[in-house]
C-alpha cells in the first residue's frame, strides 16, 4: 500500500507540472503537486511510525498558515528571492536527512560503497545549494552587492577548496571515517559562496534555476539513501525541470551556463561611465503628450518589465489598455521570455490584473508586429529592449534577443532615470529621436497618462 501511494503521488508531481506548462491550468497543477506532495509526506510519516495523527496535523497546520502569511506578504516582485530561499531549504533538508542516516548508523563501514558516495553527494549538492542560494538571495534583495564580487587568486582559492572536498570525500569512503562526510558538507557550503559572488546580479534569475534544479538532485540523492521512491521521482523531476529552465533561459539570452557562471557582465560602475559620457540627447515627455501618441494610434504594444512590478501597476495599465480598445486601438503586450527576475514573471503578473492570454505575444510573434505598430510603450523594461544587443558588436549582452521596440514607429519609455538596467549596460534606446522618455514612477505615469486620455 506504501508504493502504491507513493506512486499516486509521483503521478500527481507529473500531471502537477504539465499543467504548470499553461497560464489556465497552472494554479490546478500546483495544487495537484502539492497534494501530492503531501500525500508522500503522511505516508512515509505512518509507515515509519515515526509520529502520530495529532502530530502530522499539527505539522500541516503550522506549515500552512506560515505558508499562507509569507505568499500573501511577499510581493511579486521578490517571488525570485522566496524561491531562491526556497531551494536553499530544500537543499539543506536533503543534507541533513542524509547525514542524518550516515548518524543512525554510526559506522558509514556499514553502507555498501554505492550508498557511500550517495550520501556525499546529497551532502554536498545540499550544502552548496543552501548557502549558494542564501547569497543568490541576498543579491536579489540587495544585501549582498549584485555586481560580480572578484579578487585576486580566485581560480587558485576555488582549485584548492575543490582538492580538499575530494581529499576529504576519498578519507570518508576509504578510511570509513565519519569526519570526512563532516569535511565534505563544511566546505560544499564554502563552495557554494564562492560559486555565487563571481556572477553578476543580471544574472541571478539563471542562478536561482540552476539551484532549483541542484536541490532536486540533492532529494534524488537523499531518496536513494533512505529507500524512497517518492523522493527519487519528486527530485528527479525537480532536477530535470530546472535544468531545462536554465538552459531555455541561457538560450533566451544567447549564452552559455558557462558562461553565465564564468563570465560578468560589465559592472554597473562601468556602464554609468559610459552613460555619463558623450552628449547625448533625451526628448522628455508630459503625459498629455503621451496620451495624444496613444490616443491616436492604430495600434499599440506594451512591453512591459520589472519597473512595473515594482510599482505594482499591472492594473492601471490594464485600465489603460480598455480606454484604447475602447477608443478602436489595438493593444498587445511583448514579453520577453527573461523580463523581470524570472522566467512567467510578467505573464503572472499580467494574469492578476485580467490581461488576456492570447494578447501576450512571446518574442517571435512580438517582433513581427512590431514593424507595424504605431507606439511601443516600455513600462520598466531596460535590458531586454536594448538595440545594443543586436547591433553592438562589442555590447556585453550582444547576441542576446531583443524586444525589437525600436522598430515602431514611436517609443515610449516609462523609467525613473537615465540609470542602465540590471544587467549595467546603457541604453542607446533612450536617446533615439523617435523616443520619448516619460520619468517617473510606472504606475503614476499610467494614472497620469490615463487622465490626460479621458480630456482628449
Amino acid at each position: 500500500m506504501t508504493q502504491l501511494l507513493y506512486l499516486a503521488a509521483a503521478v500527481a508531481f507529473i500531471v502537477g507540472l504539465k499543467q504548470l506548462a499553461h497560464p489556465r491550468t497552472a494554479r490546478r497543477g500546483n495544487l495537484l503537486a502539492s497534494g501530492g506532495m503531501l500525500l508522500a509526506v503522511v505516508v512515509t510519516l505512518v509507515a515509519q511510525g515515526i509520529v502520530n495523527w495529532g502530530v502530522i496535523a499539527g505539522g500541516v497546520a503550522l506549515g500552512s498558515v506560515i505558508g499562507v502569511l509569507w505568499a500573501r506578504r511577499v510581493p511579486m516582485t521578490a517571488m525570485p528571492e522566496m524561491v531562491a530561499a526556497l531551494n536553499g531549504f530544500g537543499g539543506i533538508a536533503s543534507a541533513l536527512v542524509a547525514g542524518a542516516e550516515l548518524v543512525g548508523v554510526g559506522d558509514p563501514a556499514v553502507f555498501r560503497l554505492d550508498v557511500q558516495l550517495t550520501v556525499l553527494f546529497a551532502l554536498a549538492i545540499g550544502a552548496a545549494t543552501f548557502s549558494g542560494s542564501f547569497i543568490a538571495f541576498g543579491k536579489l534583495q540587495g544585501i549582498v552587492p549584485g555586481k560580480p564580487l572578484v579578487y585576486a587568486g580566485q581560480r587558485v582559492v576555488a582549485g584548492l577548496i575543490t582538492a580538499v572536498l575530494l581529499a576529504a570525500a576519498a578519507v570518508a569512503i576509504v578510511g570509513t571515517n565519519p569526519a570526512g562526510f563532516l569535511v565534505v558538507a563544511v566546505v560544499a557550503l564554502v563552495i557554494g559562496v564562492l560559486m555565487v559572488i563571481p556572477i553578476g546580479g543580471a544574472d541571478m534569475p539563471v542562478v536561482v534555476s540552476l539551484l532549483n534544479s541542484l536541490s532536486g538532485l540533492a532529494a534524488a540523492g537523499t531518496g536513494f539513501v533512505i529507500g524512497n521512491s517518492a523522493l527519487i521521482i519528486g527530485g528527479a523531476l525537480v532536477g530535470a525541470a530546472g535544468f531545462i529552465l536554465t538552459v531555455q533561459m541561457c538560450e533566451s539570452m544567447n549564452r552559455s551556463l558557462f558562461n553565465v557562471m564564468f563570465g560578468a557582465f560589465t559592472s554597473a560602475e562601468q556602464a554609468m561611465e559610459v552613460a555619463a559620457s558623450g552628449d547625448q540627447h533625451v526628448r522628455a515627455a508630459t503625459p498629455d503628450d503621451v496620451a495624444i501618441a496613444l490616443a491616436y494610434a492604430e495600434r499599440v504594444m506594451i512591453v512591459p518589465g520589472y519597473g512595473l512590478a515594482v510599482a505594482q501597476a499591472q492594473h492601471d495599465v490594464r485600465k489603460l489598455a480598455r480606454i484604447l480598445q475602447d477608443r478602436g486601438v489595438a493593444v498587445d503586450y511583448a514579453i520577453h521570455p527573461v523580463a523581470g527576475r524570472m522566467p512567467g514573471h510578467m505573464n503572472v503578473l499580467l494574469a492578476e490584473a485580467d490581461v488576456p492570454y492570447e494578447h501576450l505575444l512571446d518574442l517571435e510573434d512580438a517582433n513581427s508586429a512590431l514593424a507595424r505598430t504605431d507606439v511601443a510603450l516600455i513600462l520598466g523594461a531596460n535590458d531586454v529592449v536594448n538595440p545594443s544587443a543586436r547591433d553592438d558588436v562589442g555590447s556585453p549582452i550582444f547576441g542576446m534577443p531583443i524586444i525589437e521596440a525600436d522598430r515602431a514607429t514611436t517609443v515610449v519609455v516609462v523609467k525613473r532615470s537615465l540609470s542602465p538596467g540590471y544587467a549595467g549596460v546603457d541604453n542607446p534606446l533612450f536617446y533615439d529621436d523617435r523616443t520619448m522618455m516619460f520619468f517617473g514612477d510606472a504606475a503614476d505615469a499610467v494614472q497620469s497618462i490615463n487622465a490626460a486620455i479621458a480630456l482628449l
